[in-house]
């Protein structure tokens, strides 16, 4: 099982660590890792490893079996062989990027109290799905509402509860279309603000910024329509 440092710490861009497998199919397999592997509506991430006298891009990282996961190498150059001590290093920017959106749309889900259907990650766009029989009256409005959410300087932090907890509680779950991964006996919660200023706590396993003031201003794009109850809304940073 690989150690999920960004799941500790989102904002460490780089570590060192051990190869402990090649896949067949070519995927490096560290014994830890800073590399969130796709998953969630969210990209693997990019980056690169070092070592000795070579240097190997990384196009993405994916979820493997028994709780491992694998870098992709972004060429055919030679891999570190097995137990090498390499250090990898984020594309740190796109990470970055990431973890706005993401946060983003989390905060888009309180100012949308809908059902979510569907969502993915980008690194300057996100959208998110909710089912809903109608597009909002004024989107301006919505828009100006999810900036002024940002803009309160909330606090983002995650608390573990065990997989009975989450099911004794089905109301933290917004989205229909994927569950949360139960079944390791624990499940991560995301919650933004605290106490009285809590505005939400959901299961999510991906990588979030550390206060919402940190994801700037966003502007949303025009309601699609994606079938008789389902309409997509996308957001995108402005810098």
């Amino acid at each position: 099982m690989t150690e999920l440092l960004f799941q500790n710490d989102p904002y460490q861009a780089e570590a060192e660590a051990v190869v402990m497998a090649h896949t067949p199919e070519g995927a490096i397999v560290l014994d830890r890792t800073v590399f969130y592997p796709t998953g969630g509506g969210q990209p693997g991430d990019s980056g690169h490893l070092i070592w000795g006298g070579h240097k190997l891009p990384i196009a993405t990282a994916i979820k493997l079996d028994a709780g491992q996961v694998g870098l992709i190498a972004a060429e055919p150059l030679e891999l570190p062989a097995i137990g090498t001590m390499v250090r990898q290093v984020l594309n740190w920017s796109r990470r970055h990027r990431h973890m706005r959106i993401h946060t983003a749309l989390h905060l888009l889900s309180v100012v949308m109290p809908f059902p979510v259907t569907g969502g993915q990650i980008g690194a300057d766009k996100g959208r998110l799905d909710f089912a809903m029989p109608e597009a909002p009256a004024d989107m301006q409005a919505v828009e100006e509402a999810l900036n002024r959410l940002i803009d309160r300087d909330l606090a983002v932090s995650e608390r573990w509860i065990t997989d009975e907890e989450l099911l004794a509680n089905p109301g933290l779950v917004k989205t229909m279309s994927v569950m949360p991964p139960t079944g390791q006996g624990r499940v991560r919660l995301v919650r933004i603000g605290t106490g009285a200023t809590q505005v939400d706590l959901q299961p999510c396993g991906g990588t979030h910024v550390a206060r919402s003031a940190e994801i700037g201003r966003v502007v949303l794009g025009k309601v699609e329509n994606k079938g008789r109850q389902n309409r997509r809304i996308s957001l995108s940073l402005t810098d």
